[in-house]
Formats: structure tokens, sequence, C-alpha cells
């Protein structure tokens, strides 16, 4: 399996007969050099084995001597078919398999039941599933290591290129050039407040002149002051009053991705985040001794549920709610992801009588938080539907029809499943006051109101994974790491909870849009993604989809080697020419010496403006950050974040200087007489906003004891290295995830990590 965690849920569970071994994800993957994959031989690729990898074989290796049997029970998609297959591949080589019966067991959540059905029916490796990951493994190297250093030569400050991450960059950056380019338009609404018998209620004005009214209709204050005055002096009344009921039906149950969009809108989750705390809820929590999966496998495109599944949650809801919130048959789920790939079930609790309060004691708060919206989201699927009432009043003058108001209002008659699973953002109820037909009401006022359109709205995690989705562009698997690829390589940063291009972003895209504009396209990007399904499906031979694709793609990057900087510089001032020159006049004359022109320059350490009268004349201007100007100020002014309780409570700011974010203390240089303390923040945390005075404390005690292993005595080191963060016993060393979560590890999580 891949981590000890679940290693050890499925030991208790199979007993003494078998040892259960953990690989800790990847045992080999393909080493950082050019010739790594021979293209001319079949794309024969030449695998290296990691440190951990060569520990984990050798003690397979050991293991193997007195056993009979080899299950390889690795996460059911393409990613786990992959780690076995290496493992297999490596330990055939090493000929350690002889006379050993050697299968695959395949199970959706970590249950006895699930295991045991799944070793009672083992499989063989599934090779068209290893096609796909060969496929896409392949596709990335090619790409990354064939364009990458392109990218370097022609736009020096730009790190690399991904396949599937620049298509998401183009998203972001794009997106901020529509609201860049965006003008805004002002227009007026009219509402009145009206009072009949049972009270007082508002309508708006639909429609004047015998015409509907549209959104952008009132242009000004003068126009809105003009239809005041001529609404105000009349008499009105209700001329028609239309009430409906309404089903609205339940969400389906999560997949991966509306997980994540979820997780994000409501708890304020990354992606990163969500996926890691999934995986612990999969992998099992030890309740009263015994280990239980607490949720089905979290990488799905699926909304489809078990019999058994529907049937436990039929069962929950009968005896617990009552018959009235039970649907009289169960409900299904079509998946409507385009490209939908991994066939398992929707994600849900391995058992709905285990109710998010029954297991408050057992796990964190983040679970726990993640786990309640998981199972209500599943519970709630097989509710049946809530009753919505709505009512719409039409309020006419009683001299004529030329003016209408029209008032809305809606109540929840039954509630269904909005009892479990109540969305407050999309249902607050407003209700009206009960009208008559031909009611003469009382006008208590009428306003005007001022707005302006609004731009397009930034990509947040939620909704830059909900986009790309709809395209078919990645994977339940890829969508946390693509955003975060993106983020180390400081193509965009998070700020405000929503997706900022820096500069280098912009020229990235600008280039690959120009020069490598196939490769950045939507719909190719999907139909390739399309291309690796039907190689996990058997209908494709993977080295043919790398043959037609490579072929193509060499002859771009054998064009882009002939290109001249200034070649780039050119196309790309032209391109965003809007971003580049943002502020300048528009002949873009220096504003130093009035004589030359600001150009766009590429230098040593990336893009800025610069005069063509250098050297006489000296200016020069760094590209915009891609932030406005409120957000980028408020990020980088001196901003007080605690008070440090082992430094006397010395005050602690968070600033910004060239080298990245760091903390200062205020009061060491008074007591030192040197510089003032001073902490850097890791480059690897994009939004130090995040962090909490605990966080930071943690940040500072680095390298800092958090534990001692139970059986060696050892102590457990949480260390920050150049390569960033790891755990540290012995002389073994044991990586991190590069996120804020590693200040927060707990001791239990530390020795489930090194075992």
């Amino acid at each position: 399996m891949e981590s000890p965690a679940k290693a050890k849920t499925l030991g208790a569970y199979l007993g003494r007969d078998y040892k259960v071994i953990a690989s800790y994800g990847h045992i080999r993957d393909l080493p950082s050099k050019n010739d790594a994959v021979d293209i001319g031989n079949h794309y024969k690729v030449s695998w290296a084995l990691n440190d951990r990898g060569k520990k984990h074989i050798q003690e397979l290796s050991g293991f193997l001597k007195s056993a009979d049997s080899l299950f390889l029970a690795t996460d059911p998609d393409r990613e786990g078919e992959a780690i076995s297959w290496h493992i297999l591949d490596v330990l055939t080589g090493k000929k350690l398999l002889m006379n050993k019966n050697v299968k695959r067991v395949v199970f959706h959540e970590i249950t006895k039941s699930a295991v045991k059905h799944a070793f009672d029916t083992p499989k063989d490796l599934d090779q068209d599933l290893v096609g796909a990951y060969l496929a896409r493994r392949i596709l990335d190297y090619l790409v990354g290591f064939s364009l990458s250093p392109i990218l370097w030569r022609k736009m020096p400050g730009a790190r690399s290129a991904g396949r599937v991450q620049s298509v998401a960059l183009r998203l972001i950056v794009e997106r901020e050039l529509e609201i860049q380019k965006f003008e805004a338009e002002e227009y007026w609404s009219i509402h009145a407040d009206f009072k009949c018998k049972d009270g007082p209620f508002t309508a708006n004005l639909v429609a004047i002149d015998g015409r509907k009214l549209e959104k952008l209709d009132i242009k000004n204050e003068a126009e809105a002051k003009r239809l005041k005055e001529l609404l105000e002096p009349l008499q009105y009344h209700v001329e028609k009053i239309e009430k409906k009921s309404v089903k609205r039906n339940p969400y389906a149950p999560f997949t991966t991705s509306t997980m994540q969009q979820e997780a994000v809108r409501k708890l304020g989750f990354s992606a990163k985040k969500t996926m890691t705390t999934a995986q612990k809820l999969y992998e099992g929590i030890s309740i009263d001794g015994a280990m239980h999966g607490l949720i089905t496998y979290m990488r799905t495109d699926s909304t489809t549920l078990s019999t058994d599944a529907i049937s436990g949650a039929r069962s929950f809801i009968k005896q617990e709610l009552g018959d009235r919130y039970l649907p009289s048959s169960p409900r299904i789920y079509k998946t409507k992801a385009k490209n939908a790939q991994e066939a398992h079930e929707a994600i849900r609790p391995t058992s709905f009588d285990r109710t998010p309060e029954s297991i408050k004691k057992y796990v964190s708060g983040d679970e726990l938080r993640l786990y309640e919206l998981i199972w209500k989201r599943a519970l709630a699927s097989q509710m049946e539907s809530a009753v919505i009432n709505q009512v719409s009043a039409d309020i006419i003058p009683t001299t004529d029809d030329n003016a209408r108001f029209r008032a809305t209002g809606s109540s929840v008659e039954f509630d269904g499943f909005l009892s479990v699973y109540n969305d407050t953002a999309d249902d607050d109820q407003k209700k009206l006051p009960n009208l008559v037909d031909g009611e003469v009401l009382d006008l208590t006022q009428i306003t005007c109101d001022q707005h302006f359109t609004q731009p397009p709205a930034r990509f947040n995690e939620a909704s830059l994974v909900k986009k790309l989705e709809d395209l078919g562009i990645g994977r339940p698997s890829t969508y946390a790491s693509i955003i975060n690829i993106l983020q180390e390589r400081r193509y965009v940063t998070l700020q405000k909870r929503t997706f900022i291009p820096e500069s280098i972003g912009f020229l990235v895209v600008s280039f690959l849009r120009n020069f490598f504009s196939k490769y950045v396209q939507y719909e190719f990007t999907a139909n390739l993604e399309e291309e690796l399904d039907d190689i996990s499906n058997g209908k494709l031979l993977w080295e043919n989809v790398i043959d037609n694709f490579w072929q193509e793609f060499n002859n771009h990057i054998d064009k882009a080697q002939t290109l001249t900087i200034t070649e780039v510089i050119n196309i790309v001032e032209k391109d965003i020419n809007d971003y580049v020159f943002k502020g300048l006049d528009g002949d873009r004359t220096c504003p130093i010496c009035n004589k030359g022109k600001v150009n766009l320059k590429l230098g040593r350490f990336g893009a800025f403006l610069g005069c063509t009268n250098y050297p006489e004349c000296k200016f020069t201007q760094k590209l915009g950050s891609g932030a406005d100007g409120q957000v980028q100020k408020e990020i980088e002014q001196p901003r007080e974040i605690m008070k440090d309780p082992n430094n006397g409570n010395d005050p602690v700011s968070l600033k910004r200087g060239p080298y990245g974010y760091y903390f200062e203390w205020a009061k060491t240089k008074e007591k030192s007489g040197k510089k003032p303390k001073r902490l850097g923040v890791p480059k690897f945390i994009t939004d130090p906003t995040e962090l909490t005075p605990e966080d930071v404390i943690t940040l500072d005690q680095l390298p800092k004891t958090i534990g001692k292993h139970p059986r060696s005595g050892e102590s457990i080191q949480l260390v920050l290295g150049r390569f960033g963060p790891f755990l540290k016993i012995g002389k073994e060393s044991f990586k991190l995830e590069k996120d804020i979560s590693f200040l927060r590890i707990t001791p239990e999580h530390a020795l489930e990590i090194v075992g």
C-alpha cells in the first residue's frame, strides 16, 4: 500500500498471516536529465529508484523470501496501478517473484467487508491503466524538458512550462486581462416601499412606458430622478398575484472537484488541504482501539453510490429523520463531468451510522469539518426534495398600466434535504405579506440606487477547479497539484483567496500563446485528456498517442529555437500592450529624459521596462505584479502579527524586503544595539498572512523536537532545509508537503509518517 496509516488499518483487518508494507507513494520516477526517455527506442524510460524506494524494495525483498503470495493493494486509480506496476517491474528484474502468486486487489473503501471482498476476488494488473500512466508521464516529461529550456533562453525569469499547468495559467492570465480592460458602466434601479393591510414590503420597477426595463436602461441619475418624480404622485394597487410550489432536488454526492469547491467555499480550505485531510479520513482513524476508514476513495469523477450505500442512507433517514424525508425510490445520479474517467463511487462515508458527532473525539477539527460536509452531502443526496413556495405580485398605478413594479418572495413549505444540507448562500428566504388581487396600497417612498457593472471575478481555487473540470482539463488527482505548481513557480499569487498573475505569468502565457498556440488551447488539451482515457479503456495504444503528439510538437520546438530575443519582445509587446505599458502615455515617451521610448526589456532576472536612450538615460521600471494597488499595498505594508510571549511580548511584524517576506521583532534592536531579529518566511508559503502566531513561534524554533519514537526512543525532529521541510529521526529523513501544514504537524501524524 502507499501509506503507513493505510497499511496499519489493513493489517488489523487481515490478521497475522499477512505482512502489510507501505511504499510511501512512488518508489521510482523519471530522473531529471535529458535522456531519461529514449525517443528512438519506443520511448523506453530509464527509471530511477528514489532513496525511500530503495529502502522499501530491500525490505520487501526480505519478506518475500518466506512469503507465498504478493498482493498489490495500492490506490484504485491510474496512479495506484502505476505504483504497483513499478514495484512489480523492479521485483521481476531482481528475479524475486519466481514461484510466487502475484495478484492485484482493489477496494474503494477501507472497511473489513470491502477488504475481504477484494482479497476473495483478486485480479491481474490492468495494463491499459499502466499504459495511460506511461503516456501521461512521458508526455509531461517531453513537454517539460523540451519547452522549459526554450522559455529560459527566450523569456528570462521564467521557471518552466507544463502541459496542463500552462493551460491553467492561461485561464488566470486571460481573466486578469479581461479585468484590466473592463470599463464600468453606470446604471440605476428604482424601488418602491409599499404598505398593505398585512404589513410593508418592497417592489422593483420592472417596466415603464409600456416596455420591459433591462438592467442598463436607466443610465444616469437625471433619468432616475425623472422617473421617480413621475411615479411618486400615483396611486397603486395589486394587479396580479402568482403563487406556485417548486420542488428543489438535492445535490449529487461529492466528486473530487465538487468536494474541493465546497471545502474552499464553506470551510476556507485550499484544494491541497482538502485532499490531504480527505486522505487521512480515507486511510483510517483509530476509534476505541480499532482502525476504521471513514470515507470512500477521494479521487473520483463519479456521482454514483453503491447499492449498499444507498440502502444504508435510506435506513438512516427512515430511522432518524422519519418517513416524510425518505423518497419512495432511491435517487440515481449521472456523472456530468466531461471525459469522466474514474469508475468509482462518489465520495461518501463508509457508514452513515458513524455520524459526525460520534467521531468528534477521535479526529482533528479540520478532519471533523470535512467529514461532516461529506456525510451531510451524501445523506442529503438520498433525501426527499424540498418544497419552496414562490410568490410574485405585480403592482401598477390605479389610473393606467404605464409602469409596473414587481415584488417577489419565497418560503419553505417542506425543508426535505435542506434539513441536513442547507446551503445558506442560496437559500435565504424572503417572505411577502399576504396580498389580495386588486388591493389598494399605500406608497411609502420611492428610492433610486446607483450601480456600476462589475468586471468578471478573479478565479479562486473553487472556481478554477470548476472551470478546469468543465473544460475537461486535468483529472481529480491533478487539480491540487496544478494549483500548487503555479504558486511554487511564482507565476501566480493567492491574495484574498483569489489568483493574481505575476508579471512573469503574463509573459509566459503571451509567449506560449504566440509560439505554441495549439498546446495551450483548451480544446486541444481536453482532447488529449480524452485520448489518455481511451488508452485506459483499451481503445488506443499509448505509443501511438505519444507519436502523434511528439512529431508536431518537436517541429514547434525546432522553430522556436531560432527565435531571437528581439522577435519575442516585439510579439509580446503587441500581444499584451495594455498590461506591459499600463500607466504610460500612448506614445510611451520616457518620463525621465522625454527623448527615448519606453520598451520591454528582458534581463538575467526577468522582464522590466527601460528607455531606448540607455545608457544616457538610466530609466527602468519594474513590470506590475498584476495585483490591483489596494491588495498589493495591504500585503506589503508592515503589519503587526503578534506579541511574542517567549520574548517579553515583543511585537512581531510581517514585512517584505527584496528577498521576500520576513518577520521582525521590534524591540530586539533596542536590547542588543544590533540589527533587529528577523525570520524569513519560506518561499513556498505564498500568502504569509495565513500564518498564525503559533505558526510563527514554531518557525522560529526550528529545528524542533516534536516527539519521540515509542520503540527506539529516538527524537523526531521537524526541520526546514534548503529543499523544504522534513522530519528527521536518527539518520533518516522524511519529506513533508511544501505548505503551511508542516508547521502544524502533530506528534501522532509525525509517527504515522516515520512508521
